[in-house]
């Protein structure tokens, strides 16, 4: 499959519809990933502190260190994220990362969580799979 690949089978983009905490205490948060169909998939194990940067980005508000490094190292290897997958793997939910520029580079298996928070930052899109969104709140926790 081509990093730039159009109407990826067996996915479909979805954008962060709403967001929230888990708890009383604002410790873990959850988003809610929405389809343009209309379809839903609550995706929890953030924490706090990333539901309130995630809620910031686009309002002035500094962004964490790390995803100015990432912005860094991105720029110096001369590629852009372009788009991230969310799938489930062993109950877990996991993504892949697709950058491209100088040379198209995946990066497989990492948090969801993380990955939908870059996908923020970045503007990039997420995928999710399509099972998943199918399922909506009946599916597995969304765990990270």
């Amino acid at each position: 499959m081509e990093i730039g690949q159009q109407g990826e089978p067996g996915y479909e983009q979805a954008r962060i519809g709403t967001m929230g905490f888990v708890d009383p205490h604002g410790m873990e948060g959850v988003v809610v990933l929405r389809s343009d169909s209309g379809a839903e998939f609550p995706m929890r194990a953030f924490s706090g502190e990333v539901i309130h940067h995630i809620s910031g980005f686009g309002e002035g508000d500094p962004p964490p260190s790390i995803y100015r490094l990432v912005g860094e190292i991105c720029e110096e290897c001369e590629v852009v994220l372009v788009k991230v997958k969310i799938y489930e793997s062993g109950g877990v939910m996991r993504a892949n990362l697709y950058l491209t520029g100088k040379k198209d580079i995946i990066l497989r298996n990492y948090r969801a969580s993380d990955a939908v928070a870059l996908a923020s930052f970045y503007r990039a899109p997420i995928l999710v799979r399509e099972g998943l969104l199918a399922r909506g709140a009946d599916g597995p926790p969304g765990g990270a």
